[in-house]
């Protein structure tokens, strides 16, 4: 149901509530694109000369293809492969990239080259099927023997001896590449774009490397390393989504490609994070900041029925409502006849105790009862007229007048043994109605006394409010605070005990089993719970629990909810009355509308929110993630990533290891950012920012971004593969097989051999 029925008007402090957006953001559909189209032409036109290299930028996220003579990659897919055999039609299939999301079964097989979180080649039967599609997409038949063209190939920083050597036994061997040369992508991303000296930070799909380079020449004895990328921010909106929206987040409704998706249009890096973070869920401009994202839906089927039809079941629905009040006034009567029988009663045993011959009698008829004494029992009368009077006042009224002439009991002063068996039925009747009225004149003093005793305590109330008005106000301020504190004590205990595994709950059923155990005084038990009979164990055991639920009497509960709204609304009063800081926006109704509650802001955003409408129910917003989860490679404790941010990584390797290093400064003027979380917005600006905070004054600081962050680093290899400087880098086959498969050639922008 919504939650506000009635509109509210503008002058009642409350935030007003905002109209349903009309651009709502839809999950994306699945990256399939389609066949890639097979070349033939440049693989023809390079045969006279046989070495035009084939560049491949083997990244994590995405596997970029092409000839060095071409400005752009020829192929663009993830590296992800699916086989199965299909048993319809007797056949194996193979699906490469994205051609995985055209078949479902494929998309549940699909298997990485990379493990999750590393960019590291761990899996190379899949390697091996894309670099069989690449081949086969740039027409390359293998009719020559193999691959005839030399290859380049980028690798991540310091990538292990063991995986260079396996993929290089695979080039050689398998495919019979004459010539392969492998290079750093951040490096060559950072020649494309024409840097010579300064700081190279290339923050890709799994990880931020920050890199030195003095002249050309990169100082990786200085490079750090820190684990957060683009796939480590999808991850992390998953996991807030999931917390935030428990159950409506899961792999099968959102996948791993639509949250990324919706990091890369939704999240942007924030100038002054702590500032921003505060003002995010502000009403004001709150439209602005929050993203709608509607998921698949099916609304529920509304049949239209006729007036005639509307107005048969709104008489229905009448009847039903008036015999449901009959039937409910004939249970609270029955109740109320019932509790005036066992008052009568009690009051019977009461007259019998005080009539006893002997106290053992007495004794005798009290233990009968279960009454500990006299008195014990008297209070119990008293407490059950206080509840028949007030039940009958509430649901019934009040019908019973007080008789102004005092009534005459003539046979009570007569002794039994005057009487006949008549007259002592007659005289145990006056008997029961003189207690009676002697009840009722105690009630009616009792009641007059509280009157009284009210009045004296308005009185003084008034008088300590003139007298001292800060003090008063302080004291009706605490009292309230007080009422408040209860009932939400009342409200989480309800909660705690409709939830069969938390503590109240546990503890009660604790109870439950000592009361129906043999030994109930809780002694201790032998050592290895030797007598402990597992009750509440069970399921079934929890039926005894339900019934206690059921069969408990509520009225003392429904009592005291009442007594405390009316309590909390006689404060509130108050406070409007006289406490000029208190006002309608300050009392218990108008801090839980919605429009002041900063988690509906947070959750729904500025509208109204329908749980049973199924549109709303698949609907979930972006406000704080969208800078929050940019932040971690600022801060990441944010996302409990024990490492340093990367402006301290910056300033570590500047201050301290750099410190007196000539080209500090000319490293700092040039800080080149690269890699998919550059594609942010506010990136740099933030980087700069926060660089000048923390390095000298004297320091010019200057960040700027690749030209494509995520397309530089092929361009800058098939760029540098065109040059004569580069035909001594690459490693012939005849040299892999006389020198083993460690043998590197090392160069300015590749690895050292380790």
């Amino acid at each position: 149901m919504p939650h506000f029925t009635i509109p509210i008007l503008a002058d009642s402090g409350r935030n007003t509530p905002k109209e349903p957006p009309t651009d709502t953001f839809h999950l994306s559909d699945p990256p399939y694109q389609g066949q890639l189209p097979t070349d033939l032409s440049t693989y023809r036109r390079s045969a006279s000369t046989g070495d035009t290299a084939i560049i491949i930028d083997n990244g994590s996220f995405s596997i970029r293809a092409g000839w060095q003579t071409e400005a752009t990659p020829r192929l663009q897919f993830p590296p992800l492969m699916a086989r199965y055999t299909d048993r319809k039609l007797n056949r194996k299939l193979m699906f490469i990239g994205s051609e995985i999301y055209f078949d479902g079964t494929a998309r549940g097989q699909a298997k990485s080259i990379y493990e999750p979180g590393s960019n590291i080649v761990n899996n190379w039967d899949v390697q091996e099927g894309v670099l069989d599609y690449v081949w086969l997409k740039l027409g390359i038949d293998g009719q020559q023997g193999g691959v005839d063209r030399p290859v380049v190939m980028t690798e991540p920083l310091a990538n292990t001896t063991y995986t260079r050597k396996v993929m290089s036994e695979i080039l050689y061997e398998l495919y019979n590449v004459p010539a392969v040369a492998y290079g750093v992508d951040s490096l060559f991303s950072y020649n494309y774009n024409g840097g010579t000296t300064g700081l190279v930070i290339s923050s890709a799909h799994t990880s931020t490397h920050l890199i030195p380079v003095v002249d050309k020449q990169p100082l990786l004895s200085h490079a750090t390393r820190l684990d957060w990328g683009r796939a480590q921010c999808v991850e992390f909106l998953t996991r807030l989504l999931k917390v935030k929206y428990p159950g409506l987040i899961t792999s099968s409704k959102v996948t791993d490609t639509q949250i990324e998706d919706l990091v890369r249009n939704h999240c942007y890096v924030s100038q002054d994070y702590r500032e921003e973070t505060l003002r995010m869920l502000e009403w004001a401009g709150l439209e602005d900041r929050d993203q709608l994202v509607q998921l698949p839906f099916q609304e529920k089927e509304i049949i239209q029925k006729t007036e005639e039809e509307l107005k048969m079941a709104e008489e229905r629905r009448r009847e039903g409502g008036r015999r449901l009040q009959e039937q409910a006034a004939k249970m609270r009567l029955d109740k109320l006849i019932k509790k005036e029988q066992e008052t009568e009663y009690l009051k019977d045993v009461l007259i019998r105790v005080q009539e006893a011959p002997t106290k053992k009698a007495a004794r005798e008829l009290l233990d009968e009862e279960e009454f500990k004494d006299e008195a014990a029992l008297d209070r119990k009368i008293k407490e059950m007229e206080k509840t028949i009077r007030k039940q009958r006042n509430k649901d019934v009224g009040d019908l019973e007048e007080e008789s102004k002439e005092v009534p005459a009991y003539p046979l009570l002063s007569t002794p039994d043994d005057e009487l006949d068996e008549d007259g002592i039925r007659a005289k145990k009747a006056q008997r029961l109605l003189k207690a009676n009225h002697d009840a009722r004149a105690r009630a009616k003093a009792e009641k007059e006394a509280e009157k009284e005793r009210q009045a004296e305590v308005q009185r003084q109330d008034d008088a300590y409010r003139e007298r001292d008005f800060e003090s008063w106000v302080n004291d009706r301020r605490a009292e309230r605070q007080t009422v408040v504190q209860r009932i939400r004590d009342r409200d989480r205990l309800k909660a705690d005990l409709g939830n069969r595994k938390s503590q109240a709950s546990q503890m009660r059923m604790k109870h439950i089993a000592n009361l129906a155990s043999d030994n109930p005084n809780g002694k201790k038990r032998r050592r290895g719970n030797a007598d402990d009979d597992g009750f509440g164990a069970d399921d079934a055991d929890w039926g005894i629990y339900r019934e206690i639920q059921a069969g408990r009497n509520d009225d003392d509960e429904e009592d005291e909810e009442e007594d405390l709204g009316a309590q909390l609304k006689g404060l509130e009063t108050l406070l409007l009355r006289f406490d000029p800081q208190f006002t309608e926006q300050s009392t218990q109704e108008a801090q839980r509308d919605w429009t002041k509650s900063l988690y509906h802001a947070f959750a729904r955003g500025p509208y109204a929110f329908d749980q049973e409408s199924a549109k709303e129910s698949a609907q979930f917003h972006l406000n704080v993630e969208r800078i929050r989860v940019p932040e971690v490679i600022f801060q990441p404790s944010i996302a409990g990533v024990d490492q340093a941010g990367l402006v301290e990584l910056v300033e570590s390797i500047m201050m301290e290891r750099l410190s007196g290093h000539a080209q500090r400064d000319a490293m700092l003027k040039d800080v080149f950012v690269t890699g998919g979380y550059a594609m942010f917005q506010g990136f740099e600006e933030r980087l700069v920012t926060e660089l000048r905070a923390v390095l000298p004054l004297e320091a010019a600081v200057k960040v700027r971004r690749a030209r494509i962050p995520v397309l530089d680093a092929w361009r800058g290899a098939a760029g540098w593969a065109g040059t004569e400087e580069s035909r001594g880098k690459f490693v012939s086959r005849g040299e892999w097989m006389e020198k083993g498969g460690e043998y590197l050639r090392e160069h300015n922008l590749g690895n050292v051999f380790t």
